[in-house]
C-alpha cells in the first residue's frame, strides 16, 4: 500500500535525527502507506487526521482547510481541500486494502487561530467535523490536539502510530499563515475538479 494524492509535488527525504524517510503533505493532499515512513505536515487553521490500522501496519494522513464545499459549489467543484472528501478518500484507501472501519483508529490535529480569513467559527467547525466524522464512521479517536493560537508540525510514525507535535515559533507561523491565506483564496475563486471517485 503506497498511495499519494496530490495537488503538487511529493516531498520525500531521509531524516538523520529520526533515521526515517519522511513524506511531507500539504493542504489538499493525503498519503497512506505500509512503509515505515514518518508522514508530516505543518498546520495553522487547517486540520489533519492521522489514521492507522495496527493489524495491517498501514497508516495515512490528510490535510484539509474547510469541512464542506460552499453551498454554491456543485460536486464538480469538490476536492480533497474539503474535509468531507479528504476524510472519505483517506478512509476508502484503507478499505480498498482490506481494513475494516472497526480496525482503524484516528488522531486529529490543527485548527489554530493563525489565519484571519478562517474565522473562529470555521476553525471550530473544522475540528468538530473531523471528530464527528470519525465517530459516525465507527473509527475510535485516541488523540485530539485542536485549537489554540500556535501552529503545529505533526510527525506521524507509520510503524507504531506515534505522533510528535512541535509547536512552531513566529517565523514558521508567518510562512504557514501566508500559505493558508493563499490556499483560502484559491478555494474561494478557483474550484477544482474531483480528484477521486468516492464509494
Amino acid at each position: 500500500m503506497l498511495t499519494y494524492i496530490s495537488g503538487g509535488n511529493l516531498s520525500h527525504y531521509f531524516d538523520m535525527q529520526h533515521a526515517r524517510d519522511i513524506v511531507t503533505i500539504k493542504p489538499g493532499e493525503f498519503f497512506a502507506t505500509t512503509h515505515p515512513f514518518i508522514i508530516t505536515t505543518a498546520l495553522g487553521s487547517c486540520i489533519a487526521a492521522c489514521i492507522r490500522d495496527a493489524a495491517r501496519g498501514s497508516a495515512g494522513m490528510n490535510h484539509f482547510m474547510l469541512p464542506n464545499a460552499a453551498a454554491h459549489e456543485t460536486p464538480a467543484g469538490s476536492s480533497l481541500r474539503y474535509g468531507l472528501f479528504a476524510m472519505e478518500s483517506l478512509i476508502n484507501e484503507f478499505i480498498k486494502h482490506g481494513s475494516n472501519r472497526s480496525d482503524l483508529e484516528g488522531k486529529v490535529f490543527g485548527g489554530a487561530a493563525v489565519v484571519d480569513v478562517i474565522t473562529a467559527e470555521i476553525r471550530a467547525q473544522n475540528a468538530a467535523f473531523a471528530v464527528d466524522y470519525l465517530k459516525c464512521e465507527g473509527i475510535r479517536t485516541t488523540v485530539t490536539d485542536l485549537g489554540g493560537s500556535t501552529p503545529r508540525r505533526v510527525l506521524f510514525f507509520v510503524e507504531d502510530g506515534r505522533v510528535l507535535v512541535k509547536y512552531l515559533r513566529r517565523r514558521a507561523n508567518d510562512t504557514i499563515e501566508r500559505r493558508e491565506e493563499e490556499y483560502a483564496r484559491e478555494i474561494a475563486f478557483n474550484p477544482l475538479p474531483p480528484l477521486v471517485e468516492l464509494f
